[in-house]
């Protein structure tokens, strides 16, 4: 690869010394490091080793062929079966040379057997689609066999004990962890029951089964949360620890819902060591990002941070307690839940059933002599009161409210009886922010922006032709839909001298956004037309998320 110019000596020795940390193979290492595309070098190893090579990412696994071995010990062999030629078996195999591992799988399979080269990185992604839990809960399924009206209440605490069900919820919380998933839904219908997860803000369906199943799955769920199993009209609430090998540690929180066609379950994954994004990381411009600075490294004020629910408050408002978090500074934090853990930080959870909510657990945190202040939400005129006199009595805090844009929190404010000389003393700026998704960077293509697209977005091009645009073709890592994670398109409106004189004069949303943008705000829709042309997210997903709201 050297002599062939595709690496450098600098890179080769950069490769040597991460092998060195992780132990991984030098090829696997040089790959995953991206000093060369993976497939470039796979065709290397393969003319080196003899062994053909396949990038899994596009190759289509025989689910079927999959299941003959047990998952547990693909995942322990790194060893795939994915496709059957003329009486040949593929194996995916991150090392092929392993002869005792080949001999094993062909006694296992009785057929012929051909290694192919992969890397554990493509192997690992392909064995997750090969052992989805939609393929999991056939075999369960079948072990519980047909029940045409359901099981008799009292044999449900006992069946929701059995193998087969503890199965079949555990695979559905693997799945959901191993795929980014943030929520759960189960979902009875007329004749089945539906099973879909939230992956990047949107819900797809994942499998079904039968309604006769699912009180004992209910069931299941209530027992690991602490439920009352017995109660099935009223709504219920309840948490659990699970811990995945691969994914990590997760809170999962439950609520059960009665519909017309028995109870709704949702549960939502928190996972405990998620990482806090630096504020860098958030998807602001440059200059957004200077005046988001300054916001942070004020002694006193009110940050607020608006969006609805879903749109990254929770994540923004962390990045920004993690830049400014110091030994010196006591940060509090009232939250509903503690999602992320903040090292260093005082974080209170509101406690309804004891009476701390935001109001209450603000006001006493404002007694702990605090520096800065984290309030989850402000949803009632008392906890902004509260909020507005601690920033005047020299405190920092930041919060979030539900609006839809940056000037119509202060708006809000108002409505909920804050005087406008208060909020212009104490509001130090506002952050407005939605959630578009990525183009996946695995099947991504450079194509020239539809001109319709182009006068929608008021895009006009300097030499005449249609600007490159990115788009996701669809492969098996962003499960074909060409989108995978999320970037935030914000709106970052300081309270300019301008917007304060509007404010005090009760100004409309409106007059305040003109006078933003007249101060260089730019707003959330020019903020996801840039991202376009940056080739971050396309046209279809700044349409859906900023321009349905008219």
């Amino acid at each position: 690869m050297i002599t062939d110019g595709v690496i450098d000596e600098q890179m080769l020795r950069l490769a040597v010394e991460r092998q060195h940390e992780t132990g991984d193979f030098l090829g696997e290492t040089i790959a995953a490091q991206g000093l060369a595309p993976a497939s470039t070098v796979g065709e290397y190893l393969s003319k080196s080793m003899g062994f053909p090579y396949a990038d899994l990412s596009k190759v289509e696994i025989d689910a079927d062929l999959a299941h003959e071995l047990p998952e547990h010990y693909v995942r322990r062999k790194l060893a795939l079966p994915y496709q059957e030629l003329d009486d040949e078996v593929l194996v995916a195999m991150s090392d092929p040379l392993n002869i005792a591992t080949v001999d094993d799988i062909r006694a296992r399979l009785n057929r012929r057997i051909v290694p192919v080269l992969v890397f554990s990185f493509d192997l690992e992604d392909a064995i997750n689609r090969a052992f989805t839990v939609q393929r999991r809960s056939e075999s369960l399924l079948a072990e519980l066999g047909d029940l045409d009206d359901g099981p008799p209440e009292e044999e449900l605490a006992s069946l929701a004990l059995d193998a087969p069900i503890v199965r079949l919820v555990n695979g559905m919380l693997e799945a959901a962890a191993r795929s980014g998933t943030s929520d759960v839904h189960i979902e009875p219908a007329e004749q089945m029951v539906r099973i879909r997860f939230r992956i990047d803000g949107l819900l797809y369906e994942q499998m079904t089964i039968p309604r006769a199943n699912m009180p004992a799955v209910v069931s299941r769920i209530k027992i690991i949360s602490g439920m009352n199993i017995a109660e099935r009209r009223r709504p219920q609430d309840g948490r659990f620890a699970y811990t995945d090998d691969e994914a990590g540690e997760f809170d999962v929180r439950v609520s059960t819902m009665n519909t017309v066609y028995g109870e709704k379950v949702v549960m939502r994954l928190l996972e405990r060591a998620n990482s806090i994004a630096s504020t860098d990381k958030l998807g602001f411009f440059p200059k957004q990002q200077e005046a988001f600075e300054i916001f942070i490294k004020r002694p006193h004020g009110v940050i607020l941070i608006t969006g609805p629910t879903g749109s990254g408050k929770s994540t923004t408002m962390m990045a920004a307690l993690q830049r400014i978090n110091d030994p010196t500074l006591n940060v509090s934090t009232i939250e509903d839940p503690v999602e992320y853990k903040l090292a260093g930080a005082n974080q209170v959870a509101v406690n309804p059933k004891i009476g701390v909510d935001f109001a209450t657990g603000l006001r006493t945190l404002v007694r702990q002599d605090p520096d800065v202040i984290m309030v989850g939400e402000v949803r009632d005129s008392e906890t902004a009161e509260i909020a507005i006199q601690a920033a005047l009595t020299g405190h920092l805090v930041m919060t979030t409210l539900h609006t839809n844009d940056a000037p119509g929190s202060l708006v809000r404010l108002q409505n909920m009886g804050i005087e406008p000389f208060l909020i212009s003393s104490a509001v130090i700026g506002v952050v407005a922010q939605r959630l578009l998704r990525t183009v996946c960077t695995s099947c991504r293509e450079d194509v020239p922006m539809d001109r319709a697209v182009m006068d929608e977005f008021g895009i006009k091009p300097k030499s005449g032709e249609p600007p490159l645009i990115a788009r996701g073709r669809g492969c098996t890592k962003c499960g074909d839909r060409g989108l995978r994670g999320r970037t935030a398109a914000c709106e970052i409106m300081p309270m300019s001298e301008g917007v304060r004189e509007l404010l005090l004069k009760r100004a409309s949303g409106s007059e305040i956004m003109a006078q933003a943008r007249a101060d260089g705000m730019v707003t959330m829709r020019e903020s996801g037309v840039q991202k376009v042309l940056d080739g971050v997210t396309t046209p279809e997903e700044v349409v859906r998320v900023l321009f349905a709201e008219g």
